[in-house]
């Protein structure tokens, strides 16, 4: 697993209840600012075996990326059952909501991972 993915996984459990990041975010906070692409592929190949709470994540436009409507209505009820708020369009408020992880944070696997 490279840096950048073990970075990625750790930001994205970093992001608390009730907050979401976009894909874009998540690159920054791993230190590849224009690697939203590559969070995409991470998330989706991972998520089920690191546990990550892929439902905290949004494109940048504050709305649910997932074309699947299954997949797309079970995350905004999973964000939802958190407290996050979408609009009459569907879009979360990200100035309320978005995740901003603190500079000094370190993202880096637990060793038992």
């Amino acid at each position: 697993m490279t840096p950048f993915t073990q970075k990625v996984i750790a930001v994205i459990r970093s992001i608390p209840e009730g907050y979401v990041m976009t894909y874009g975010g998540i690159a920054r906070a791993a230190g590849s600012p224009r690697g939203a692409r590559q969070v995409v592929r991470i998330l989706h190949s991972m998520s089920r075996k690191y546990k990550l709470p892929w439902h905290r994540v949004v494109n940048v436009k504050g709305e649910i990326a997932l074309a699947d409507d299954e997949s797309s209505s079970l995350q905004r009820l999973y964000l939802q059952g958190e407290g996050i708020v979408f609009d009459a369009k569907g879009v979360i408020d990200l100035q309320r909501y978005q995740y901003h992880p603190g500079p000094d944070e370190d993202y880096l696997l637990p060793p038992s991972e």
